[in-house]
């Protein structure tokens, strides 16, 4: 048996967001049978520290930072070649190499793709020697649709661009790949529909949780000084973050403190945008930013909330509250694949 090539479109470690609890996940299941060459994007330059983590596992390791400065020339690339933005905020000449080099000098005999962005750089070398799977995660396509559907003027026009463009690039890599995941059986349902004849190679595979280390034993609550306290967890700039505690803060809470005169809620989270920031200006509101630990905020919660708007697959954070033992108010849209039974 040859080695395996892990795409991903985010570094998998630390794993500390919910696509990337995921990946660390499915890479370390892989390293433990195989020798696992990986290539990676790095969003947060702080992530680029952990790289000696990854190498303590892998093979060869391939780590590109994805500067905030290159997202307009990437964007304006996109736009020029009829290409869907998602795919091509992710190409990078460094990384077609990196996949290259792998593939010739390495006995590489299966591939394992995580996340559509990747997809571009494994579909040149998909044949019938490779066992080639892709995880998709969630149907990026829809929530585009999703985006489209709540805006108006050209954000509209370019979120159903986004939509048609990422479409047909999944529907491509679904008939090319030998199997294609989704992070629940619901999302896996949507696809199914979308993929056609070639929808017998789809599976849902959950999430789930370390019960280990997310548990209430031995974690000291967060003392907040008011009660009772609301938590909510989430990488702060991911829209459907941003939209969900924006609608929280702006219609829940005051109705909540009318009543309850001491609720707090304290958005708790890593790269809080200017908006979110600007929520915590309100009656009752913290934005921590990055935490090393948020299961002392959980621990201390009366309740953990997750409004979410748009959601796609199974929501980490609802998870996490769960086996933390924590009492979770959920929209339908955060609960979504999680087998829960209300009450």
């Amino acid at each position: 048996m040859g080695d395996i090539l892990f795409l991903a479109h985010r570094i998998p470690y630390p794993p500390d967001k919910g696509d990337k609890i995921r990946s660390w996940n499915m890479l370390r299941f892989l390293a433990s049978r195989g020798r696992v060459h990986l290539g990676a994007f790095v969003d947060d330059p702080e992530d680029m520290r952990h790289a000696e983590a990854l190498k303590a596992i892998c093979g060869d390791v391939k780590l590109i930072e994805l500067k905030k400065s290159e997202r307009w020339r990437r964007g304006l690339r996109g736009l020029m070649k009829g290409e869907a933005l998602s795919l091509s905020l992710y190409y990078d000449p460094a990384m077609v190499v990196f996949v290259r080099e792998v593939l010739r000098s390495r006995n590489v005999d299966r591939l394992f793709v995580f996340s559509s962005q990747m997809a571009p750089y494994a579909l040149p070398y998909v044949n019938a020697t490779r066992n080639c799977v892709m995880d998709f995660v969630d149907v990026d396509s829809e929530k585009w649709q999703q985006y489209a559907a709540e805006s108006k003027g050209w954000r509209q026009r370019i979120y159903y661009r986004e939509a048609k463009l990422l479409r047909a690039m999944e529907k491509i890599a679904a008939r090319n790949f030998d199997s294609s995941l989704f992070a629940s059986e619901a999302e896996a349902v949507l696809f199914r529909k979308l993929a056609g004849s070639w929808g017998h190679t789809v599976h849902g595979i959950s999430n789930g949780v370390d019960s280990d280390f997310f548990s209430p034993a031995g974690v000291q609550p967060f003392a907040f000084g008011s009660r009772p306290a609301i938590v909510f967890t989430g990488a702060m700039d991911y829209r459907p973050n941003i939209e969900a505690v924006d609608w929280f803060v702006t219609k829940v809470m005051p109705r909540l403190r009318r009543a309850a005169p001491g609720a707090s809620f304290t958005i708790v989270g890593s790269s809080p945008t200017p908006e979110v920031m600007k929520l915590g200006e309100a009656k009752g509101v913290t934005v921590t930013g990055r935490v090393p630990d948020v299961r002392p905020y959980l621990a201390g919660a009366d309740a953990v909330v997750a409004p979410l708007q748009i959601g796609r697959g199974i929501q980490n954070k609802v998870l996490e509250a769960m086996a933390m033992a924590r009492p979770v108010v959920a929209t339908a849209a955060a609960f979504e694949g999680i087998e829960a039974v209300p009450g």
